[in-house]
């Protein structure tokens, strides 16, 4: 499989396959293809990874696309302005991804889902509680909203992100959810309830805009529409 990231801010990833190649997404993110490339859709890995899937925010089924009678061409492109990123999945280097984060993959790479470390806080964290783990070997395209800073963190060093700028880190990391300390803080502060806190060893990947952010932004544009 080759690829080609066109297009930033609203970017799609390019690729072409070679005859008998697949390629793998959860929704609608395909915008264009060679007519002979055959598209299935099914509960990839069974009905429990299908549930999994389900609740880390993605779609009960996925679409496979496979490349028939020769060599193929299909398209994938963002759903809101931002990057896509390139990850090579392996056997010992698995990546854990926000929910939504997953734009396409080769058929090699596993999804499944991810809890973070404290269930009890997580359920009031937000988007950052239930995330996505990509394992298995093969190419995975993640969206990035906004623009991706990255961080290599060592053993035992920590980053506070707000709940929704977590895009990607190794599984390596720990990913918890804590409570905002002070009472004032938590309901004044205009930051949230709850924060994720990612420790090392690993790579932590951040966007800058998530849409929940983005959306959240607008909204007091949006509540008085209809007034004068």
């Amino acid at each position: 499989m080759r690829y080609n990231i066109v297009g930033e801010p609203m970017p799609a990833v390019i690729c072409t396959l070679e005859n008998g190649e697949s390629m793998i997404t959860e929704r609608g993110s395909m915008v264009w293809m060679s007519p002979n490339m055959r598209m299935e859709t099914g509960a990839n890995g069974g009905l429990g990874k299908a549930f999994g899937r389900l609740l880390s925010g993605d779609s009960l089924f996925q679409n496979t696309y496979t490349a028939e009678g020769g060599e193929g061409l299909i398209a994938f492109a963002s759903s809101f302005p931002g990057s896509i990123r390139a990850v090579q999945i392996t056997p010992d280097r698995p990546v854990v991804v926000q929910k939504s984060g997953f734009l396409a993959s080769e058929r090699g790479v596993d999804l499944s889902i991810f809890f973070q470390k404290r269930l009890g806080a997580g359920f009031f964290g937000g988007e950052g509680f239930i995330m996505q783990k990509l394992s298995g070997s093969g190419m995975a395209f993640l969206e990035i909203d906004g623009s991706a800073v990255e961080y290599d963190l060592l053993p035992g060093q920590s980053l506070i992100v707000d709940t929704g700028n977590l895009a990607m880190c190794d599984a390596s990391c720990t990913v918890d959810v804590q409570a905002v300390k002070g009472v004032k803080n938590m309901f004044l502060g205009g930051e949230g309830v709850f924060h994720t806190v990612v420790t090392g060893p690993g790579r932590v990947v951040l966007q800058t805009m998530p849409i929940s952010g983005f959306a959240t932004a607008l909204a007091p544009f949006f509540g008085n529409s209809g007034s004068k």
